[in-house]
């Protein structure tokens, strides 16, 4: 069912555990009070749709109602962003003279938190497509605030005040990093340590936050405790009644809330264009 904004603008709910697109606004248009009606939807369905927009540098422009932005991380080929807009990540398989414009390939991306490696990831990343493939290349969110409530109590027993180090050494198509040796076991990965369950400074709900799968580790246990205990979170947390999978259209902005979703992309033809453009928004420390 269709929910109200303001002006003609209109939300509709996926109907899934979490997602909605918001119609009827140009976001290059955006004033303050839309602004915080678009936040209000945005921290009730975790991940917003814009369709139809038509936006380069306005990227930008619009990410920055969130807060201030982050600048691009470090991709494969050591090129974090187009040059007029060190805040940019260009996504693509696209080849030209030889060499990726773009991170990321064609390769599937496994269930991850963005840059949850650093101190004080993203809270909000913004996806805008450009170029799509006629088939794959889908963007799957889960919810974390549902995967927190229903995590059976003898998990969350297990989980409740641990850590887990974040791996910094792969992106989320498991490439290692320019300029970062593999680290033979996870307790060896580069990375910093956050909470397993989190407390989203905005809404004041809990969540999981787990980061990405590979070279994880959880602070203080053995690695077969370690081990154990991350394969049966992730196995719960990526259920398919916590997901929403979201096909891409050109001029599709997706905005999703970093700090209570998982996300991934599905494989597609690597001789397909695929091209978008990538804003991410500061955070905090997670607690």
């Amino acid at each position: 069912m269709a929910e109200g904004l303001a002006h003609g603008i209109e939300v509709i709910p996926t109907g899934a555990a979490l997602g909605a697109e918001i119609r009827g606004l140009d976001v290059r248009a955006v004033d303050r009070e839309t602004f915080e009606a678009i936040r209000t939807v945005w921290h009730r369905h975790l991940v917003v749709v814009f369709r139809d927009q038509d936006l380069g540098g306005d990227l930008s422009r619009f990410s920055r109602w969130f807060g201030e932005l982050d600048p691009a991380p470090v991709d494969t080929r050591g090129m974090p962003s187009i040059p007029e807009h060190p805040e940019i990540a260009v996504i693509s398989n696209i080849i030209e003279d030889g060499e990726p414009i773009g991170a990321l390939g064609a390769y599937e991306a496994a269930w991850h938190t963005d840059m949850s490696y650093r101190a004080e990831p993203p809270s909000a990343s913004l996806l805008f497509a450009l170029e799509v493939p006629e088939e794959g290349g889908d963007t799957g969110f889960a919810n974390m605030y549902l995967a927190c409530e229903e995590l059976p109590a003898a998990l969350r027993d297990r989980a409740e005040g641990r850590a887990i180090k974040h791996d910094a050494s792969h992106d989320s198509a498991g490439q290692l990093r320019r300029g970062v040796e593999a680290p033979a076991n996870p307790g060896e990965a580069p990375g910093v340590s956050h909470p397993i369950i989190r407390t989203h400074p905005a809404t004041g709900r809990e969540a999981l936050f787990l980061g990405r799968r590979r070279n994880a580790y959880v602070d203080g246990l053995p690695s077969a405790a370690s081990e154990a205990l991350l394969d049966a979170l992730w196995a719960f947390a990526t259920r398919p009644e916590f997901t929403w999978h979201h096909q891409w259209a050109p001029g599709d902005l997706v905005v999703w809330d970093n700090r209570c979703t998982l996300h991934r992309r599905d494989a597609f033809d690597a001789d397909a264009r695929r091209l978008m453009l990538r804003t991410q928004v500061k955070g905090s420390r997670p607690v």
